[in-house]
């Protein structure tokens, strides 16, 4: 489950330049209504946002550690000199920590099992922190759409199976964005109506 405090994590570490009305184009297919909101609907839109991400990588497990087979994710990770392997909420990796400045310890973490909560990588709010440097990046530094096929994640890359799933997410993003989503969610409200209905009587 998603610890509401992480909310307060990404709504703190959410940098200005995530802020402005030009970003409003960027987010429009999720959040209509964003140059126009205030800083603090923007700042939970973006909670929100990295909740559908960490959703779609990592299942919202904070150890989560996954080894990928696919030749794109064969890269061997410089600092650990492991390949294809990605860790925590936001599937990071210790590269990153060199690439985005991401407060990872990888000498201190290789001491631990590599699913250790008490890993650098594993903790969330390095994890998220790192996570929002990184989408800083790739829309300020580098000019990249929210959605592409050169973004970090794979869950930002449309056509995928993780995109999907995030997309579905981002159908319940917080009212002031002003998406209208009853449509999408009418399907998903009466399968839960169905499941109360069904459901053994105490």
């Amino acid at each position: 489950m998603w610890d509401p405090a992480w909310d307060k994590i990404v709504e703190l570490a959410i940098p200005h330049d995530l802020l402005t009305p030009e970003i409003g184009h960027q987010v429009r297919r999720f959040c209509p209504r964003f140059a126009a909101m205030p800083e603090a609907d923007k700042r939970a839109f973006w909670a929100y946002f990295f909740q559908a991400l960490a959703g779609a990588e990592g299942g919202l497990k904070t150890t989560a550690v996954v080894r990928h087979s696919q030749p794109e994710m064969q890269v061997k990770d410089s600092v650990s000199g492991t390949t294809g392997r990605t860790q925590g909420l936001l599937q990071l990796t210790y590269e990153d920590q060199k690439r985005y400045g991401c407060d990872f310890d990888f000498e201190a973490d290789h001491r631990l099992p590599v699913t250790d909560p008490g890993r650098t990588i594993l903790r969330p709010k390095n994890n998220l922190e790192c996570g929002i440097q990184i989408l800083e990046q790739e829309l300020i530094g580098q000019h990249k759409p929210l959605l592409a096929r050169t973004q970090y994640w794979s869950t930002l890359q449309p056509g995928t199976v993780s995109f999907r799933v995030f997309a579905k997410q981002m159908t319940n993003v917080p009212a002031a964005c002003g998406l209208r989503t009853k449509a999408h969610n009418l399907p998903q409200r009466q399968e839960e109506l169905a499941a109360v209905a069904n459901a053994p009587k105490p």
